[in-house]
């Protein structure tokens, strides 16, 4: 369907040509993805759950933790179940406008993991540096504002590239070689000078990556200084152990940046992006409940009462299988 923009012709919506176009692989694609969909929001659902009631886990870095599984259950549910469906009813169009809400919830929740990574690291920072002043430094009012504030820049971000992304025309091609309409892509495809648009795309992306992996590493390198100051291995170790987690979520969330990014694949450019998308987007957030929950002794005794009640017991009785 195409609408006429004076002189020119720009599209009303696109076509999503999916992960792969071959017949034979949809209902794979449809199950596989269905499974991890499913798997990523019963996951971080209930860790929100299991900090939300358990009174033990009320503190800042649990919060955090809270923001980044609703973080992940919103970036998931942005593409994964419009692809399903497409697969479903067989059919690979999105509307204009469903397209533009993509991409502005696509770069929402990117930049929140981003941010709230660098978060979590300094939260990590003030306990094993400043463990005495840690209550004194990590007060309520200042763990709200360090969780608002990037919920308040990744829709300030998104709603830069979103406004540069609306003025663009499509006038011929309106096929998308992607899952779910991604900016770099729809730049791709526009007829209009995109000059500007990269522009922004490259200065945010730089400056959304560069300052929260700076607070990390920062973070980190004070970490191991104070850690190597303990005298005792037992004490080294149980420091360590509270940032295992979060240091594993990020390498894995920064590992698959630079994997894609900086050494994208050669040989199937677009697969490489359709893989990078994947795993931002599906892989990633789900992930990250089973690698906070695994290797958090707090986090599975939070789960294991969760999961004992006796509301959750008749719906999963695979729960019993987490007792002690």
């Amino acid at each position: 369907i195409n609408m006429h923009h004076g002189n020119r012709t720009t599209v009303s919506g696109f076509l999503l040509l999916g992960l792969s176009n071959q017949a034979e692989h949809q209902k794979v694609l449809f199950v596989l993805f269905l499974g991890m969909y499913l798997v990523t929001v019963v996951g971080n659902g209930l860790i929100i759950l299991a900090i939300g009631l358990d009174s033990y886990l009320h503190t800042p870095m649990y919060f955090f933790l809270a923001n980044l599984s609703l973080a992940d259950i919103s970036s998931v549910s942005t593409s994964v179940p419009k692809m399903l469906m497409n697969i479903q009813t067989k059919t690979q169009s999105i509307s204009y406008e469903n397209c533009i809400t993509q991409v502005y919830f696509s770069i929402v929740f990117v930049v929140i993991d981003n941010f709230l990574l660098g978060v979590m690291a300094y939260d990590r920072f003030v306990a094993i540096c400043h463990p005495l002043n840690y209550m004194t430094i990590m007060q309520p009012r200042l763990c709200v504002s360090l969780a608002v504030i990037p919920w308040v820049l990744s829709n300030a971000v998104a709603l830069i590239h979103t406004l540069l992304l609306l003025p663009l025309l499509f006038c011929d091609s309106n096929t998308l070689p992607h899952f779910f309409c991604d900016l770099a892509p729809l730049l791709k495809l526009s007829c209009s000078d995109t000059r500007i648009n990269e522009l922004v795309l490259f200065i945010a992306g730089l400056s959304v990556v560069t300052f929260p992996f700076a607070l990390i590493l920062f973070s980190y390198i004070c970490i191991v200084r104070a850690v190597l100051r303990i005298s005792s291995t037992e004490g080294k170790w149980k420091a360590f152990s509270t940032c295992g987690s979060h240091l594993t979520v990020v390498l894995l969330f920064y590992g698959t940046i630079v994997g894609v990014y900086f050494f994208p694949s050669t040989t199937h450019p677009d697969g490489g992006d359709k893989i990078g998308a994947v795993l931002f987007t599906v892989v990633t957030p789900m992930m990250n409940p089973f690698i906070y929950s695994l290797r958090n002794k707090d986090m599975k005794g939070a789960l294991r009462k969760l999961l004992s009640r006796k509301i959750f017991l008749p719906l999963m009785p695979w729960a019993s299988d987490l007792s002690p």
